[in-house]
């Protein structure tokens, strides 16, 4: 009985995670295929190379026609498609000034004078540093 039991227990240790790795890569392979086949157009997505485009064509059983650019027209195939990205919201940001005055984080600056740029809540929630502006030509 005492030989018997190391043998069991190392197929034990050993089989356990095997199989439940398995089961976790089949349901990723499952759920990515599901994504692969449900692409329409208007969809934006990314492929494997970390291209962004909209779906322009899905009708082809293996490939898809992704527009990269305005116009600009691409045939995929249907496994190259990583995910589906939710689009880009672009905010307005009014400027106030004259003409020759800019508008950075609010305060208006001359174009002669160095521009800092203040930090937002979000980056210092984030930690996110930010370095100080390049000066070219000084040396």
């Amino acid at each position: 009985m005492n030989n018997l039991l190391l043998p069991l227990l190392l197929l034990v240790v050993v089989a356990v995670p095997l199989v439940l790795g398995t089961r976790k890569q089949k349901k990723q392979q499952a759920a990515q295929q599901d994504l692969q086949k449900s692409l329409a157009p208007g969809d934006r997505v990314m492929t494997t190379s970390g291209l962004y485009g909209t779906v322009a064509d899905a009708s082809g059983d293996d490939t898809i026609d992704i527009e990269i650019a305005p116009g600009v027209v691409t045939t995929w195939l249907r496994i190259a498609v990583r995910e589906k990205v939710q689009p880009a919201v672009e905010t307005d940001e009014t400027e106030t000034g004259t003409d020759s005055d800019e508008t950075v984080g609010g305060v208006a600056s001359t174009s002669e004078a160095p521009v800092q740029e203040s930090i937002s809540d979000e980056d210092e929630k984030s930690g996110a540093q930010i370095a100080p502006p390049l000066e070219h030509g000084k040396k």
